[in-house]
């Protein structure tokens, strides 16, 4: 079988926005268009508009980035093709090209008003992350203002997000902003780059209870290459498998996706460097035993399953 690439997470686009010289075909990050040629399947990646909100700049962050993305796909063009659907996705794959999506990591970007939404989805956003590490007026985060869920503003936010075709992310997000989330959305929710709390505890991976929340929502959750989410000390591809395999005891072969984190982590597991990396990983679990049938899913058809189902427009 020839090996696919869908990738839910990754900080590039910040990285090709603020570091001179970097572009999406090459650069000295995690990031890479030219080795990405080494999977020989259909390849899509989304790509996150993020920036620290507590640093000067932070207004027009996302509107600068979005501004690189289009830039680096006309750059590109013979390569990656930008698109907010799954029909231009299937398209992107026939042409030989990447399928590059749009998503912003942190609501406060778009000022956590419905207004900056309907902009947002007008530059192609398909996915939002409600918060960063940072607690906005939609909720709480993880790590800041914890035991606050959603507002009531954020509730109006999500349900306009479900009403435009914007994926909600729970990366990030409080447990209780968890919880309403999952409350108060009819559609999938997708986390798309948190590991498993049961396997390491960090209060940015998933509990149980959160994992099985996702797949009765008939979302996705993508595993992050962040060393600091995965064990303790140098941590390796077998920590990598136990997340993956603790989702699977809990039914997750249709939820369990990828979210590499590229360019926002400031250590990988050992062995890996970047994107192309997957590659390793996949080689890894076929001598493992893994099946094709279920890398195929893991890589590519989970991820690109949701996408279909709420990506229409």
């Amino acid at each position: 079988m020839k090996i696919p690439y869908f990738d839910a997470h990754c900080d590039t686009l910040s990285r090709m926005t603020y570091l001179p010289g970097a572009h999406l075909e090459r650069h000295t990050g995690q990031w890479d268009l030219e080795k990405l040629s080494r999977f020989d399947g259909p390849k899509a990646q989304i790509f996150a508009a993020f920036y620290d909100s507590a640093l000067p700049g932070a207004a027009r962050a996302a509107e600068r980035q979005m501004a690189v993305f289009r830039r680096e796909c006309e750059r590109n063009q013979d390569r990656a093709a930008p698109c907010t659907n799954a029909v231009q996705a299937e398209q992107a794959f026939a042409d030989g090209k990447l399928a590059a999506f749009l998503s912003v990591e942190g609501a406060e970007l778009l000022n956590c008003a419905v207004e900056k939404l309907d902009w947002a989805y007008a530059q192609g956003v398909r996915f939002v992350n409600l918060t960063w590490n940072h607690a906005n007026a939609l909720s709480g985060s993880h790590c800041d203002e914890p035991e606050r869920g959603l507002s009531g503003q954020g509730r109006t936010f999500v349900r306009h997000m479900e009403q435009l075709g914007i994926l909600p992310d729970a990366s990030h997000l409080s447990d209780a902003g968890f919880w309403d989330l999952a409350e108060c959305t009819n559609g999938p929710i997708i986390a798309s780059h948190s590991n498993s709390r049961s396997v390491f505890f960090h209060t940015r991976n998933l509990t149980d209870e959160q994992f099985t929340a996702i797949i009765k929502k008939n979302g996705i959750v993508g595993l992050n290459c962040y060393a600091a989410f995965l064990g303790e000390g140098s941590v390796t591809m077998d920590d990598l498998r136990r997340h993956l395999d603790h989702f699977l005891a809990l039914g997750g072969e249709k939820t369990v996706a990828l979210g590499g984190d590229w360019d926002g982590c400031d250590r990988l597991l050992a062995g890996f460097a970047g994107n192309w990396s997957w590659l390793d990983f996949y080689e890894y679990l076929l001598r493992a035993n893994y099946s094709e049938d279920l890398l195929q899913d893991l890589y590519f058809n989970n991820l690109m399953r949701t996408v279909r189902a709420v990506c229409t427009i």
